[in-house]
């Protein structure tokens, strides 16, 4: 309590107090604000401009003064006013919203075609939401209804496994939607492909060539066609060496787990192959670790390949030997497909072919001489 000493300290007094109201009223707005969501009314009041001008520096567009605009973005500060994009949407505004569904989100496949997509949307004022199937089509059904009710500008579906109502009923819908791996290209749907059996062959040829003569192969979800496509080429390549190359092939889930435990069924099955071909870098770093625990090294004893080539398989050990599928392109080219530049009317319906590379590492080498 501030009691007088003096004209000068009683002055000091009441400019202190005053300076404590001043804050507590402050602080009472403010725990009012918590309480409830702001409106573009509120944020017009507190800038002290009319509800056009808010909404027009909301949405950057049409001219608003530099002192009046730094005015109603600092009101939209103090008041955490975040506007209801969904309201928007359903009224007729443009979304700037992309859906986005991956197979399994914990491989780093799709989460780095997922980063190319993401930073094209941010370069052109879009965010994207993501969900993932772990592979379930029914889950995949129920993803893309969740998304199709948030009313997304377009929507990249990064999967291997499908259901045949839902490809027609997208084909049907006015939303573009780009495919990866499934789907065919029709009036509002892209694809991009990627020649899978060419980078298998090549693995294949490459091993052959370097004197292996008894490979298995790891995969996994083997009935997807996209999948399943790798492992026919690996047992069309073998059809080429009938008589000369012995084979098999094992499979279990996505992930350096399922590579570890595939691996185990071949090593218990009495098969002992000098060269192993993965379905994916992924389940290639569990089968590395799985021959290094039973005392086999790679590739002094048996070589051990991948393919994607995610980040990972250069910094393992040692790195693998893989074929290159560009997931930064493939980010790229899904987010053209649903927002095209100005005057390109011809992305939708398009079908882009992608080559994959092989990329020779030290996983990789001559069969064992004994």
């Amino acid at each position: 309590m501030c009691k007088g000493a003096g004209i000068v300290l009683q002055g000091n007094c009441m400019l202190k107090c005053a300076g404590r109201l001043e804050k507590l009223n402050a602080y009472i707005e403010d725990a009012s604000v918590w309480g409830r969501n702001m409106k573009l009314e509120d944020v017009a009041t507190r800038a002290r401009v009319s509800i056009a001008t808010v909404s027009r520096v909301v949405n950057n567009v049409g001219p608003v003064k530099n002192v009046t605009r730094a005015r109603v973005l600092k009101a939209i500060q103090e008041l955490r006013y975040h506007p209801n994009l969904h309201a928007r949407t359903l009224a007729g505004g443009k979304s700037r919203t992309l859906g986005m569904i991956v197979s399994n989100l914990a491989n780093p496949f799709f989460l780095d075609i997922f980063r190319a997509l993401e930073a094209e949307a941010h370069r052109l004022g879009y965010e994207v939401v993501v969900a993932n199937t772990d592979y379930n089509p029914r889950q995949l059904v129920a993803s893309v209804h969740l998304m199709m009710g948030r009313r997304p500008a377009g929507l990249a579906v990064i999967v291997s496994e499908m259901e045949p109502t839902l490809l027609q009923e997208l084909t049907e819908s006015n939303l573009p939607i780009v495919f990866y791996d499934v789907g065919t290209p029709t009036r509002n749907i892209s694809n991009i492909k990627v020649k899978y059996e060419k980078g298998i062959q090549k693995v294949v040829e490459y091993l052959h060539s370097v004197g292996h003569r008894r490979m298995a192969f790891v995969g996994h979800h083997t009935g997807l066609d996209p999948l399943l496509d790798r492992k026919k080429s690996f047992l069309e390549t073998m059809q080429r060496y009938a008589g000369e190359v012995e084979h098999m092939v094992a499979a279990d889930r996505d992930s350096p787990a399922g590579g570890q435990q595939a691996t185990r069924q071949l090593l218990a099955s009495g098969f002992r192959p000098t060269a192993i071909i993965c379905v994916n870098d992924f389940m290639a770093l569990g089968v590395v670790k799985e021959l290094r625990e039973h005392g086999l090294s790679v590739p002094r004893d048996v070589s051990v390949t991948g393919y994607d080539n995610i980040s990972l398989s250069e910094y393992a050990y040692p790195p693998l030997t893989t074929v290159n599928i560009p997931r930064e392109t493939i980010g790229r080219l899904a987010f053209s497909a649903l927002v095209p530049e100005q005057g390109d009317s011809q992305v939708h319906g398009r079908e882009f072919l992608i080559d994959p590379e092989l990329v020779i590492r030290e996983s990789t080498g001559p069969p064992p001489t004994n």
